[in-house]
């Protein structure tokens, strides 16, 4: 198993990684592996994975 950023290719392990996991039925898949948050910041931007996403909210 690779432990490369999903956005950058570094080698995660060498610094505060963050994972990521899609729900799948009743299980979780893995959606991705980042240095920190700063490549998931830019890989989220980069790939437009917030266009026509948004949660509702009743108050």
């Amino acid at each position: 198993m690779t432990a490369d950023c999903t956005y950058c290719g570094s080698d995660v392990n060498d610094h505060d990684p963050v994972f990521v996991a899609e729900r799948r039925g009743d299980g979780r898949e893995s959606a991705g592996r980042f240095c920190n948050y700063a490549c998931l910041s830019a890989h989220i931007d980069e790939a437009n994975l917030v266009d026509g996403a948004c949660c509702t909210v009743d108050l």
